[in-house]
């Protein structure tokens, strides 16, 4: 599942996707999870990113590697030039891509630890984001062979970043699927990131998995260590975390954008999630305090 682009560039007759996203009015809260890895460079854009149970700020320049599986969003609050889009440098690439390459080249051994840490999502530093950055850009007008050597170019020049940081807990990626799984897991969790908001019962989940409710269990568990319930309220406090920090709507209402009609209980899942109130929590990001709290 992708989240919704005003335009679209890719690279063609190439080995992996470099895509150049250009957004004119933002960039929206959407989960959203695939099997590739991602490396994104966001420019002219400020807000917050959303992945597994990391809520973070970025601005200009952000330069994030997630791994395969992991469930993200990015959601804009401003820009740093207004007459200019909010822009993302998106480069994706498989597994079989990234392991064929570590073990042809023995110069890019270095790159397979850091592919590691991506299961968390690694965060670079704004230094070697600076670094990189005029490289990635200039991806745009580059033909295909020479936009794979200035790729790897940028992940080796990443490998040597000391600085840089792990976003999200251990455990929050999807274990990688059977070939039987893959298509129902996908179909499930496709549902699940585009519907959070609405009721959504178990007997529905386990129709579109085309399982009994018992089977759509055992796979639900296998694929992401969750039920299908945590699930789902890991995508639901996560949407309402964008709501208290881009709005200024109020809490009830919140609660019942993000699926909950009941509020005791949305306050009583949020703070047990976050470990203290929506309204105190909005109230830190306001007064500058970012809490990273598991979700």
């Amino acid at each position: 599942m992708r989240p919704f682009l005003e335009k679209i560039r890719q690279s063609d007759g190439a080995s992996w996707a470099f895509l150049d996203r250009v957004l004119p009015d933002g960039i929206p809260f959407e989960w959203h999870h695939h099997p590739e890895y991602e490396l994104t460079l966001t420019l002219n854009s400020r807000g917050h990113r959303y992945v597994g149970d990391h809520i973070g700020a970025y601005d200009d320049g952000d330069l994030v590697l997630l791994g395969p599986g992991l469930a993200h969003s990015w959601a804009s609050s401003d820009k740093i030039d207004a007459a200019g889009p909010h822009r993302a440098l998106v480069i994706q690439f498989t597994e079989a891509w990234a392991g064929s390459l570590t073990a042809l080249f023995t110069e890019m051994a270095a790159l397979r630890h850091l592919l590691a840490e991506a299961d968390r999502a690694v965060c670079f530093s704004p230094e070697i984001a600076a670094a990189v950055r005029a490289d990635l850009e200039a991806l745009v007008g580059l033909p295909a062979d020479e936009r794979l050597v200035r790729l790897l170019s940028v992940f080796a020049r990443l490998t040597r970043d000391d600085h840089r940081s792990l976003l999200a807990s251990p455990g929050r990626a999807l274990v990688a699927a059977s070939d039987a799984d893959r298509p129902r897991i996908d179909k499930v969790l496709e549902h699940l990131h585009a519907n959070h908001r609405a009721p959504i019962a178990i007997a529905e989940l386990a129709e579109i998995a085309c399982l009994s409710e018992s089977a759509l269990h055992r796979m639900f568990r296998r694929q992401t260590r969750l039920t299908p319930l945590e699930y789902l309220t890991q995508l639901r406090i996560g949407h309402a975390c964008s709501l208290l920090i881009d709005t200024d709507r109020p809490i009830h209402v919140i609660a019942d954008e993000v699926g909950y009609r009941n509020l005791a209980l949305f306050n009583r899942i949020f703070k047990s999630r976050r470990e203290m109130t929506p309204r105190e929590f909005r109230a830190a990001y306001r007064r500058g305090h970012h809490p990273h709290l598991a979700a």
